[in-house]
């Protein structure tokens, strides 16, 4: 995964009134509760202290060279003492980078028989974050709160989630999408601006045509190809069919696609890619075995020119750095395919024609070698697996036109009833929640797409957070959603965002 290693920087917040002793205090709090956190191993990152805020030249200082840096992805609040909240204004108009505020203290709980006016002053986190929370709120800044004790395993767990969520926004921006070919012909909902897309998210979705990645594949040595050939064959179950050869030149042209892309990704500085099975002048497949191989290394994906996805895709992988567990958790490009509807089973079957992730295959995939059915090119090797199970979402991120909007749906993957022997693709079997139609016809009301971003260690929580972040809609369709609330919901959106105009 090329990811920077981002930090974060603690600012604790006070001012002069309280004398040196007072100030000395906070300071060695301030840097205990950052010490500690760095040493408790739940952080995905650095965090990194700074000297206490005490004036408006200094607060302000302090966030434009958080501004300027480009290793800090985000600002951690703390008002220890009473920080008069008008200091902060100059410096909260200038930043530009995820903010979170922690409401906690340096003492687990109140010293009832020892308790005096300097213990008071000192320890006035109650008091100091309610007036810098004005503030936020006055100059309506996107911003996290978290309330609790700092050193409770549930507070580092949420600092760690918003840190994720921090960590991919500044991710995405300076995310490149290799975009080979354009959107699928006449295909809406894939499409976007994506001149809107770089100023929102800091997105970027160069063109590139297929004939740029045809010139590197014809660069490839068949001696790369054939040790790649002996990876596949050591990592995976090859199923050569009736006429191995037939395979294993096909499996050796998805090796060869795959050794082309990694290149030119490299070349291009470009974390995330889409193609479109319409544009594939010079090639002998559409990529299926390599998009999977690397999805399963970090790499954004999704097919028909679909670059929002690919791009969301690339924002889950980056959330959950190090916290993949092969078989267990993970993320992947998925598509809503077909459903089952016999009463009291209802379920929707999520797959793709070639390219889903197999860091969330249930056990060892399958090379396999078939026809597509669509493209008009020679059949491509791809991997087939049934997916992990347990509670997970798809997301998805569309254009309402004046503004992007991401959909949520929490699901619950379970195992398919019976065996698909002839579906030879990696598939997935899903309880949407609350239902199959109230989240169907949730979702289609809010617009999502048929491409999603699959994830069960992302929440709906953290893309909340996501989406504060960057200023766009969220609507979650969770277990305690229906159709009207939903309706209801994305009309209050539309005046909000009438309004925000």
């Amino acid at each position: 995964m090329n990811i920077k290693k981002y930090e974060f920087w603690f600012l604790t917040g006070s001012q002069d009134l309280y004398g040196q002793e007072t100030l000395d205090q906070v300071k060695r709090d301030s840097q205990a509760i950052v010490e500690k956190l760095n040493e408790s191993g739940t952080l995905p990152c650095r965090l990194v202290w700074q000297e206490t805020l005490l004036t408006p030249s200094s607060i302000r200082d302090t966030l434009e060279r958080a501004n300027a840096n480009n290793m800090c992805a985000g600002v951690i609040c703390w008002m220890h003492t009473f920080s008069p909240a008008k200091m902060w204004i100059a410096g909260l108009s200038a930043y530009r980078k995820p903010l979170l505020q922690l409401n906690t203290q340096f003492n687990e709980e109140i010293p009832y028989a020892t308790m005096d006016m300097d213990f008071m002053n000192l320890n006035q986190s109650a008091h100091g974050d309610r007036e810098f929370g004005f503030i936020t709120s006055r100059m309506d800044l996107p911003r996290t709160v978290i309330c609790g004790y700092w050193n409770h395993p549930d507070t580092k767990k949420r600092i760690a989630d918003w840190m994720r969520v921090a960590r991919a926004v500044a991710d995405g921006k300076e995310l490149r999408i290799a975009r080979f070919g354009d959107n699928m012909r006449e295909v809406a909902v894939t499409d976007g601006d994506k001149v809107e897309a770089m100023i929102k998210f800091g997105w970027s979705v160069p063109y590139y045509g297929v004939g740029d990645l045809v010139s590197y594949m014809n660069e490839v040595s068949d001696s790369d190809v054939n040790a790649l050939f002996d990876e596949y064959d050591n990592r995976y179950e090859i199923v050569y069919g009736p006429d191995k050869d037939f395979a294993i030149s096909h499996i050796k042209e998805q090796a060869r696609i795959e050794i082309a892309l990694r290149r030119f990704l490299k070349d291009n500085n470009a974390n995330a890619l889409c193609t479109n099975f319409q544009d594939l002048h010079g090639m002998k497949q559409l990529p299926g075995l390599a998009i999977q191989r690397l999805l399963a290394d970090g790499y954004g994906f999704a097919a028909e020119g679909d670059w929002k996805t690919s791009a969301l895709v690339r924002t889950f992988k980056v959330m959950t750095s190090g916290l993949v567990e092969s078989g267990k958790k993970g993320n992947a490009f998925m598509e809503d395919y077909t459903y089952n509807l016999v009463p009291g089973k209802e379920a929707d079957m999520g797959s793709h024609m070639l390219e889903v992730d197999p860091e969330i295959a249930v056990s060892k995939p399958k090379v396999e070698v078939h026809e597509l059915g669509i493209g008009g090119r020679e059949a491509p090797a791809r991997l087939v697996f049934n997916t992990i199970e347990g509670e997970g979402l798809v997301s998805a991120v569309v254009d309402m036109g004046n503004r992007f909007r991401c959909v949520v749906n929490e699901i619950n993957v379970i195992p398919p009833e019976a065996p698909l022997p002839k579906l030879p693709v990696a598939r997935m079997l899903w309880k949407p929640y609350p239902s199959l139609s109230t989240s169907a016809e949730a979702w289609i009301l809010a617009g999502g797409g048929h491409h999603t971003a699959f994830s069960n260690i992302v929440t709906s929580d953290m893309l909340r957070t996501w989406c504060e972040m960057i200023g766009i809609e969220c609507v979650v369709i969770g277990k305690d959603s229906t159709v009207n609330s939903v309706r209801n919901e994305l009309r209050w959106n539309a005046g909000y965002y009438d309004m925000k105009k």
